[in-house]
């Protein structure tokens, strides 16, 4: 092994090893990027493009067109990424026939100029609200059809629908104008290469797989904590709730990369009907029932925040017990939780797994032991870690837990890319492999749809806490606990 093959982190010496990369260059693409001078442009896509652009990963002829109705002035628009060349600004009506006249026009010309092909990616950084008529309108003008020897791709930004009779519609909507091959629902967490890792961990090393099961695995937790309140999404935030938010999308799609069977092949379609399958386990539940499984809170303050409703009754916080009625995770509980305001931001899929059944350590039993307990960190210091029990050194037969800890910036020297890179780039490619499919929402809305019909309390937390004693009784009952990350 080479000498720079070794990192060296506090009380730990791993390698790294030059591995296969596998990695394509687009063909040649122009993105619309509509809602251009909105936030979610600022913040995330332009800086993408951008970081797309330094690495040398966008194809070689390639251009965007910017889409919105303030006006922008394409130099500083060009300033917010100079990595991407080609860049272009056109004001428009969302609503007006005209604005996708002027759209057709534009994009014939510049496919010209830079020798796109024709190839076209509409990117909808857009309220929700104007999901429908933006898709029926590029319809309309034949912005969708797709001419000979060229491709065109629809991005949607979540939240694809509010309940499951919009989700429905959406879909509804979308089919009348694209083929599900077309379709790209942007769900960011998919991209983050820890929550890829799952899928790594699992797969790519013997050791783990044979394991992966009720047979060895004692419970999964989830979580996904937020240390912020509601800032400036307050009126977004305050009509969906945290349920709306982050359970029907982020949180069922981790849990189904870590349930998930093996797919036959790392083929999008060959996944993503892997995970279906997940949803369809999902244990129905009956939020009537006693110990029905759902904790929903909101902090104290929040209907002070800027833009909330003085008597909302927006859960700002849930912790969900879920059930995969399957031969593979048959009693083994998933908790969710997910809330703002809390004690610290943090990211984590927490793989549980069983405690020996007996000791053979005088004076210590199988209870004195902690659990092994694998890691996937998502936020905010992306890495992987793995809890054993050792012996302490010394005469004395002391056993305490000893934890190995990946960091990916430790151990490359880099941080991970953005996730919005990962996601633009597999959009340029083609690659729907973590992008959800229409059947996906289906089941996930179905699922969470009992729980926004119900009546159910909230139960008040403290800003700055882990959220409510509630949630904690949740795992108490059943003799376990949170971990606090």
């Amino acid at each position: 092994m080479s000498p720079e093959g070794l990192r060296h982190g506090p009380g730990l010496k791993f390698s790294i090893r030059e591995g296969l990369c596998i990695e394509h260059k687009p063909q040649p693409c122009g993105l619309v990027l509509f809602g251009t001078s909105g936030d979610l442009a600022a913040r995330k896509i332009l800086p993408a493009l951008q970081g797309l652009g330094a690495q040398g990963l966008l194809p070689e002829r390639f251009f965007v067109l910017g889409l919105g109705r303030a006006p922008v002035d394409e130099a500083a628009l060009r300033r917010q990424a100079p990595g991407v060349k080609g860049l272009y600004y056109l004001r428009g009506d969302y609503g007006a026939a005209a604005t996708y006249q002027d759209l057709g026009r534009r994009l014939k010309e510049l496919s010209a100029r830079h020798g796109t092909s024709g190839n076209v990616i509409f990117y909808l950084a857009l309220p929700p609200d104007l999901f429908h008529p933006v898709t029926h309108k590029l319809g309309a003008a034949g912005l969708l059809d797709e001419p000979t020897r060229a491709w065109t791709r629809v991005v949607f930004e979540k939240p694809f629908g509010r309940d499951l009779t919009s989700a429905l519609s959406l879909a509804a909507e979308i089919r009348d104008h694209l083929k599900e091959r077309q379709v790209y629902r942007m769900d960011h967490y998919l991209g983050k290469d820890t929550v890829q890792n799952v899928l790594m961990f699992r797969f790519a090393n013997s050791i783990f797989e044979p394991v992966w099961k009720r047979t060895y695995i004692d419970h999964v937790q989830i979580s996904v904590l937020e240390a912020e309140g509601v800032g400036h999404r307050a009126g977004y935030y305050d009509r969906s709730g945290v349920l709306r938010d982050m359970f029907q999308n982020h949180m069922l799609q981790l849990l189904a990369l870590v349930a998930m069977e093996p797919p036959s092949s790392f083929a999008a379609e060959r996944v993503r009907d892997e995970k279906i399958k997940v949803f369809k386990a999902l244990k129905p539940i009956d939020p009537a029932q006693p110990g029905r499984g759902l904790v929903l809170g909101q902090y104290s303050g929040y209907r002070s925040e800027p833009g909330v409703a003085a008597a909302s009754a927006a859960p700002t916080y849930a912790a969900m017990r879920v059930e995969i009625e399957n031969w593979r995770w048959e009693g083994v509980p998933f908790y969710l939780r997910s809330g703002k305001r809390l004690a610290g931001r943090a990211a984590e899929i927490a793989v549980v797994f069983k405690k020996v059944p007996h000791s053979m350590f005088r004076e210590l039993s199988p209870d004195h032991l902690e659990a092994n307990t694998l890691v996937f960190r998502i936020q905010p210091d992306e890495g992987v870690s793995l809890t054993i029990e050792a012996k302490k050194p010394g005469p004395k037969t002391c056993i305490g837990a000893l934890t190995m800890d990946f960091d990916y910036a430790e151990a490359f020297g880099e941080h991970p890319p953005e996730a919005y890179q990962r996601l633009l780039l597999d959009v340029m490619l083609g690659d729907q492999t973590l992008f959800p499919r229409e059947d996906a929402l289906e089941e996930t809305w179905s699922f969470i749809q009992p729980w926004l019909d119900a009546d159910l309390p909230l139960s008040p937390y403290a800003p700055g806490s882990f959220g409510p004693a509630e949630a904690d009784a949740l795992l108490e009952a059943e003799g376990r606990a949170w971990r606090q990350p």
